[in-house]
């Protein structure tokens, strides 16, 4: 069945503005350099700044994703959008440590507000039978916005200064905010007449209430959902020590310019796009709608690639470009298996919300223990300052490598606890 008009403007509307809300999130990641070699801040304040966004995110994705199921997530996704991009606007002004720390943790409780309303969005609008195709459709946002990032905002910090990355991801922030507000609709109308609707509006409230509230609670004591945060956090460690601290390692690991190095890392980003959209329709074609094998498949290619990535000397840029495409067709599928699908096919879809916060606080707990590690680990194995600074890359490395292994395992537990699930259910 063809899609109404107005599920397409709620599909385009949630994929423009997640992707931006992506630029508003990045915008540090590409001027991190800059950042430590003018003496600006040092790699572990920024891993501490890091690991605020994150544990905002964190905590800001559970209750959101609770809040969103029962909210005008219109006005959610366009207030979050809005917060965003000032944030990145205040930024620009060169604020102390301190100060920058705070508005990046706040910067992340706006973040938070994206991905639930989109969900939410998605989960009203679509049938379980269209599910599938529409989320990794969608889950391409993710890789559009890390690619418009590395890009985008990559060149016009090289060309304007650093400040001009934040004032960049401005700008797009607030023309996303825009096109939410003016497409991305709150619910399908009511099939009753509109007499029914008017007359039955308070009874009606109350059992949907009752069914949300069920919902949630039979979806915080599915292990199954427990499972899937897990493996979803480690992923995000791999996923983010490349977000974060890609275009760094390039930068001062590998000899790359911040151009060059933007360009391999967009490779990730762009692939992704081809492992999301991908993921939801060889799931169906492939894998008889078994989501687990895929993923743990992605699993493995997500932990090759990263060690190649890593541990390979540099000098050899193709090896480098075909890492990356490997690493971002991996997260790609992997943001939209563990990172939501696989969670909200197992409850029922008033708790879609509150399943994604689940999955959401675990995986961003990942994220910004990630950025302190990883702080930590590169500003102990360097020697010398300043544009002399040299870096060992090897320890730092063993962790992100050794996280993507783990959640690989941990998938693996998944599928083996889902299929035993299942098989008690039909006997």
């Amino acid at each position: 069945m063809a899609l109404s008009r107005s599920q397409k403007y709620v599909f385009i509307s949630a994929t423009i503005g997640y992707s931006i809300y992506y630029v508003c999130r990045l915008s540090l990641s590409v001027i991190k350099a800059p950042l430590v070699q003018e003496g600006i801040l040092t790699e572990s304040q920024l891993g501490v700044i890091g690991s605020g966004l994150f544990y905002a995110y964190a905590v800001g994705k559970l209750v959101n994703g609770f809040l969103a199921d029962r909210a005008n997530i219109n006005r959610f996704l366009t207030i979050g959008l809005l917060g965003t991009a000032s944030i990145n606007l205040l930024l620009g002004f060169k604020p102390g440590f301190a100060v920058f720390a705070v508005l990046w943790a706040i910067n992340g409780w706006f973040q938070s507000m994206g991905a639930p309303a989109c969900i939410v969005g998605l989960a009203r609008w679509f049938d379980r039978n269209k599910r599938s195709t529409y989320y990794g459709l969608w889950s391409s946002t993710h890789n559009i916005g890390e690619g418009l990032t590395f890009i985008a905002v990559g060149s016009l910090s090289s060309h304007l200064g650093w400040r001009w990355g934040f004032w960049g991801a401005t700008s797009a922030g607030f023309i996303g905010a825009l096109i939410v507000f003016i497409w991305f609709q709150n619910r399908p109308p009511q099939s009753d007449s509109q007499t029914e609707v008017i007359a039955n509006t308070m009874r009606l409230s109350a059992e949907e209430k009752r069914r949300v509230r069920d919902a949630q609670w039979s979806a915080m004591k599915n292990p199954v959902i427990w499972l899937i945060a897990v493996a979803s956090a480690f992923m995000y460690v791999a996923r983010y020590a490349i977000n974060s601290w890609g275009m760094f390692f390039l930068e001062l690991g590998k000899g790359y310019s911040r151009a060059e190095a933007g360009a391999i890392i967009s490779l990730g980003a762009v692939s992704g796009v081809a492992g999301t959209i991908a993921s939801g329709w060889a799931c169906d074609r492939w894998f008889a709608n078994n989501r687990f094998m895929p993923a743990l498949l992605a699993c493995l290619l997500n932990s090759a690639s990263l060690a190649l990535f890593l541990f390979v000397p540099g000098g050899r840029t193709w090896i480098d470009c075909a890492c990356m495409i490997g690493f971002g067709v991996s997260i790609g599928a992997l943001i939209c298996y563990l990172g939501g699908l696989l969670a909200i096919d197992s409850v029922p879809k008033e708790a879609a919300g509150a399943a994604l916060g689940m999955v959401g606080i675990a995986s961003y707990l990942g994220a910004g223990l990630q950025d302190i590690i990883s702080g930590n680990l590169i500003e102990k194995y360097k020697s010398g300052s300043g544009l002399g600074a040299h870096y060992d890359f090897t320890p730092v490395g063993i962790f992100w490598v050794g996280a993507s292994v783990v959640s690989a395992v941990v998938m693996g537990i998944i599928w083996k606890t889902a299929s035993a699930a299942q098989s008690s259910l039909t006997k």
